[in-house]
């Protein structure tokens, strides 16, 4: 009988290392794969868990990566009951101060990377299978000094939750996890330059108590949650004002010339 499993992406830290340790106390699982590029810190969930652990240390911006992804399941042919795809980063600068690798990678890994991911995994995915793809408050609109990465988001949202009406007749569902400002190592990442390019953060939210909503909001049958009546509030102003008026008041709130 093929082994019923879960896999994360990003599982190292922040959200996706909290899906791990939710996941694993509240469901059981034969196996649970996580993926990160820095294999220590997989390995320190193995003495956290109770399923048995695979740990998969690899850089999905890499095509040899990717190919020994999809090895391994065509080896091992599991049940993927749940994928979360947690991996990706940012970069907060202007445009310019990026190095084209750096822009690049930000779409490889946030995109590429995880529409590879989901798709090579949905063949593996039987009925009540899910799958949770991490986008960002940036997911709704444009926000300049983090363009690239806000763009690469909402694409993740759009994507996904496209994605999840074209699944519904295989009763597979895909959700989008866009929260505002999480206390993340996501910050170590971000910031280019001795001076901070992003000063103002009205509120940081604790990345567990992101995962935990997103579990429940999946069983609620949702497609997008995100935590936070604030940040839900900025998402309904974004839908109703002006994209120009948005970002000019990001910009204000960020001490960045207009």
């Amino acid at each position: 009988m093929n082994k019923t499993i879960a896999i994360i992406t990003g599982a190292s830290s922040g959200m996706g290392r909290d899906f791990v340790l939710a996941l694993d106390r509240d469901e059981r699982f034969d196996e649970i794969w996580v993926i990160a590029r820095r294999a220590d810190r997989l390995e320190a969930l193995r003495p956290t868990l109770r399923a048995p652990l695979r740990t998969l240390p690899m850089d999905l911006t890499d095509p040899a990566a990717l190919g020994r992804f999809r090895s391994l399941l065509e080896a091992d042919k599991p049940n993927v009951a749940v994928l979360v795809n947690a991996s990706g980063y940012g970069k907060f600068a202007r445009h310019d101060e990026i190095s084209l690798d750096e822009t690049l990678g930000m779409i490889d890994l946030n995109c590429r990377a995880l529409v590879a991911v989901t798709e090579l995994t949905l063949l593996y995915m039987q009925k009540g299978g899910r799958i949770y793809q991490l986008g960002s408050l940036s997911s709704f609109q444009p926000v300049p000094y983090m363009n690239v990465y806000a763009a690469s988001k909402a694409f993740v949202l759009s994507y996904s939750r496209g994605l999840n009406v074209e699944l519904k007749p295989r009763g597979i569902r895909v959700m989008a996890v866009c929260p505002g400002w999480v206390k993340t190592d996501f910050f170590d990442r971000a910031e280019t330059q001795e001076k901070k390019t992003v000063t103002y953060f009205n509120r940081l939210y604790e990345s567990a108590d992101v995962v935990k909503l997103a579990l429940r909001d999946m069983k609620r049958g949702k497609d997008v949650s995100i935590l936070g009546l604030p940040v839900r509030n900025q998402v309904r102003a974004v839908k109703l004002l002006p994209h120009k008026l948005i970002m000019a008041v990001w910009m204000k709130q960020q001490g960045l010339p207009k």
